[in-house]
């Protein structure tokens, strides 16, 4: 346990400085002018969807876009509203999650899709991931149009839809997997322990329905966590782990309550947790046999829930009396965690507002009443327990390392240019900030140079895209290469890249420069054994203190000179001067 509270402790301490780094304005949600309309857009003249045209007629408001009414068996929708305005470096649209595949469109240009379309409009469940959509600087005040495919009982988007920082968001999801990762670790550790008691004791039965309870409850928390996506990004294989747990737990409550109940409520839970069983195998082998969709199998596992786990609360609250200390705290827990469950369920089909439910304390409390009965019969296997704590405590500080590793990749991300494998805008925003501020304080020259591939649409156009990312990819490498390790070498976007050269004169700087012109000139990329045209550069470089007494204006004044190589008959390098 100690172990598991120093893991939380590191998260938290690294989630506090990452976000103490990256302060920007909070996510704002977008919750406001939402419309919709039934069906789907017919499509227009140059084949877009003809409702992307701001026509008016068709359109009717609703309060978020999910579930409108009259849906009446139809399965397209569509919904509308205007992106707000704000102050964000990498702004990114939040989706809690969509029922069932979408599309979202920007001012009428598709920015993101999720799922796959047919030529009818239609396609099959995904899984139910989170959504970080990336926006372009200039969102604010456009139109935002979503499209649904949905043959669920819910149509729409579902949870939370707000604008944020990405790193804010990847902050948040690790802060809301933190508890669950805890618990569901610590659950998971129990199903072993249990497991083990099983094997040794005689009450192997019971011990067997802890260890199903602890394994299934464990592994959903885990399938559930929203930091899942990140360890692993197909949604679909964590929603059939999830399911499988889910659909689980009542069988190893129900084989739990038979344990310590006897007659005619022993002879119902047992058909009960086997009506389950038979409804687990069942559900699952059609999915994996692919003659139905996942998503379809949870309703149909809710509706037979919400009947059968009152039933057996009923059962378990009858005998109630009869029963020992530790045998009512477990009935008494389970009483405490069902409601959560089913509020759960509540919530997940829209019948209730949307709202975090603590589905992960039920199922603590729920384990910890376990361990209690697991101390209470088994004080005698003390001994064993001591050696296999530290196995369990070594099991946990690697667990610890590991995620703690995954922390530090999550922030490595994002500054990090997929790509090239340059940093990106965002590291040379605070890079830039951070020289300048040196270079002001030691009174030190600092020069910028910005970099940009010449006719690099036509060589797209020319030889395709995958071959300009690897031309894109080998001059980033080329760049790594050729400038110090104290250089600050980014990639803007496209075919920019921009590079801060500290303690540099411009004279030493356009050198450089000069030097890369050269290479780039005699170098031959290749893509696929084929050679490729070769390409050339052009350079605008700025200095401080020559060119200003602000570093923080060299960008622009880097620009310019750029932008003066490029009329000047470009594979050329300008130094910025006041014309």
């Amino acid at each position: 346990m100690r172990c598991l509270l120093a893991l939380l402790w590191s998260l938290q301490l690294s989630l506090l400085a990452g976000s103490g780094a990256l302060a920007s304005p909070p996510p704002m949600a977008v919750d406001a002018g939402w419309e919709y309309r039934w069906g789907d857009s017919p499509s227009a003249p140059d084949g877009s969807p003809a409702w992307l045209e701001g026509i008016e007629g068709g359109w009717q408001a609703i309060d978020f876009p999910s579930n409108p009414p009259g849906r009446e068996g139809r399965r397209h929708a569509w919904f509308r509203t205007t992106l707000p305005s704000g102050e964000w470096r990498d702004p990114v649209l939040y989706i809690t999650s969509i029922d069932l595949i979408g599309q979202v469109y920007l001012d009428g240009e598709l920015l993101y899709q999720y799922g796959e379309f047919d030529e009818r409009g239609q396609g099959e469940f995904a899984g139910w991931p989170w959504h970080m959509i990336e926006l372009p600087e200039d969102f604010a005040g456009k139109p935002l149009h979503v499209r649904v495919y949905s043959y669920y009982t819910d149509i729409g988007l579902w949870g939370e839809v707000q604008v944020m920082d990405r790193i804010d968001l990847l902050t948040r999801v690790i802060q809301r997997s933190i508890k669950d990762l805890a618990v569901g670790a610590f659950v998971l550790l129990l199903a072993v322990l249990a497991g083990i008691f099983a094997l040794l004791g005689p009450d192997r039965r019971a011990f067997g329905g802890l260890t199903l309870f602890a394994f299934a409850s464990g592994a959903m928390l885990l399938a559930e966590t929203p930091v899942r996506q990140l360890l692993y990004p197909y949604a679909l294989t964590w929603d059939t782990l999830r399911a499988a747990s889910y659909y689980t737990l009542p069988v190893a409550m129900g084989i739990l309550l038979a344990c310590w109940l006897d007659g005619g409520p022993q002879r119902w839970i047992g058909r009960l947790w086997q009506l389950h069983l038979a409804y687990l195998v069942g559900a699952i082998g059609l999915v994996q046999a692919g003659v139905i969709s996942l998503s379809l199998t949870f309703p149909a596992f809710d509706a037979l829930l919400a009947f059968t786990l009152p039933l057996m609360l009923l059962l378990a609250l009858c005998r109630f009396p009869r029963l020992s200390h530790e045998q009512r705290l477990v009935v008494v827990s389970f009483v405490l965690f069902a409601p959560l469950l089913i509020a759960d369920m509540l919530v997940a089909h829209g019948i209730v507002e949307w709202r975090a439910i603590p589905l992960s304390l039920g199922i603590l409390g729920f384990s910890l009443a376990l361990v209690s009965i697991s101390l209470w019969h088994y004080r005698r296997t003390r001994r064993e327990l001591d050696r296999l704590n530290a196995s369990l405590e070594q099991q946990v500080a690697d667990r610890t390392d590991e995620l703690g590793r995954l922390v530090q990749k999550l922030e490595g991300l994002s500054y990090e240019d997929s790509l090239t494998g340059l940093k990106n805008r965002r590291h040379f925003d605070e890079m830039l900030q951070h020289e300048a501020a040196r270079a002001r304080r030691n009174r030190s020259p600092m020069a910028l140079a910005m970099i940009d591939i010449d006719h690099f649409k036509h060589f797209n156009d020319q030889h395709g895209h995958e071959a300009g990312d690897a031309v894109l990819a080998a001059v980033g490498g080329l760049l790594r290469e050729h400038f110090r390790d104290a250089d600050v070498v980014c990639r803007l976007g496209g075919e920019e890249f921009v590079v801060i050269v500290p303690g540099a004169t411009a004279a030493e700087a356009e050198a450089r420069v000069q030097r890369l012109l050269r290479g780039i000139r005699g170098y031959r990329f290749r893509h696929r054994d084929r050679e490729l045209d070769a390409i050339t550069l052009s350079c605008g470089v700025a200095a401080f203190p020559e060119h200003g007494d602000d570093p923080l204006a060299l960008t622009r004044l880097a620009d310019r000179a750029l932008y003066r190589a490029k009329h000047r008959g470009r594979d050329r390098s300008e130094t910025w001067t006041l014309e």
